[in-house]
């Protein structure tokens, strides 16, 4: 049995992976502005200021697209906790520190963002989409007390892809250029933050394969978005499934098997005894995920059928 390395090891064999992809990810990401993808003339006052307040008529967003907005926003209103989160795995020194704040600092622009939009278009009432962030972000984000580096950076390399997934079809659903031009914006981040932490991921199989196979099955079986414990979030996250918007096939097929081929888990040779349980336990997994996406693609079908056939029996009734 290989020994493992201790979190500080770990942080000092990957620094210099670390800081070419600090490196890469300056390179490669472009910088933008909020306030350049807000309608700002579709703004008025609310009635404190002599306008009017929100009511649903206003909204021209589906009940999907203000699902998977509300969802995807609080999600990245909870960023002083991730910032805690990743700031206690990685710490703030050298390329580390340099990466939790650039990337801090990016994530900030997306709340920013998708907030002064929906405020400006009345998308959602913003009374309660204030009351829901206060809710959340009050409750927080935590791992858990047995969560480590190694937990922490295979986590997010399959949330950041999970959400640039999701932000890309919610711009799409709001049926609103602007919108879509927006968070394409916004997913373009997530989908650059995903390769510095996939990297670093990818770099931990080289160095350390039992520890890190063992970690990217803990996170994969137990996986949760961020926001899982938000006011509203299981109506929401049917919502959005339903509409297709992230459901199990993308979380499947877009997220989890594209990293695992980057790592190409299934084609390695350098795991003990004990890692090679964990790849075994890995692929049972996967094909249980993929039996559960079936099940819930053919009760979507059936679901939708019977909508279409009550929606054209009432044509014909008329």
């Amino acid at each position: 049995m290989t020994r493992e390395l201790t979190e500080l090891e770990l942080l000092h064999e990957l620094e210099a992976v670390a800081e070419e992809n600090v490196h890469r990810h300056l390179s490669m990401t472009k910088d933008w502005h909020p306030h350049d993808y807000v309608p700002w003339d579709d703004g008025q006052n609310f009635a404190a200021l002599g306008g009017t307040d929100w009511d649903p008529g206003q909204s021209t967003l589906s009940d999907t697209a203000k699902a998977a907005m509300i969802t995807n926003l609080l999600t990245e209103d909870n960023l002083p906790s991730y910032h805690r989160e990743i700031a206690e795995h990685f710490s703030l020194d050298g390329a580390w520190g340099t990466w939790v704040g650039r990337w801090t600092a990016e994530e900030n622009k997306h709340s920013i963002v998708m907030r002064d939009y929906l405020v400006v278009t009345r998308g959602v009432d913003p009374v309660a989409l204030e009351n829901a962030r206060m809710s959340h972000m009050t409750n927080g984000f935590a791992s858990g007390g047995n969560a480590g580096l190694l937990d922490s950076v295979s986590y997010v390399t399959f949330q950041e892809l999970a959400t640039r997934v999701s932000h890309r079809n919610t711009g799409k659903a709001c049926g609103d250029p602007i919108a879509d031009r927006m968070l394409a914006r916004v997913a373009a981040d997530e989908n650059l933050h995903m390769m510095f932490y996939r990297n670093i991921c990818g770099a931990a199989l080289d160095v350390a394969p039992d520890q890190t196979i063992r970690a990217i099955t803990k996170v994969l079986t137990n996986f949760q978005m961020p926001g899982s414990g938000m006011p509203g979030f299981r109506r929401n996250a049917v919502l959005i499934a339903k509409g297709g918007i992230y459901d199990l096939r993308q979380h499947l097929d877009d997220v989890v098997l594209p990293v695992l081929r980057t790592w190409k888990i299934f084609e390695r040779n350098d795991f003990t005894a004990e890692g090679e349980e964990q790849r075994e336990r890995l692929e049972r997994f996967l094909v249980d995920l993929q039996a559960d996406a079936e099940r819930f693609e053919d009760a979507r079908d059936r679901a939708l059928a019977r909508a279409a056939a009550r929606d054209e029996e009432k044509e014909s009734v008329r």
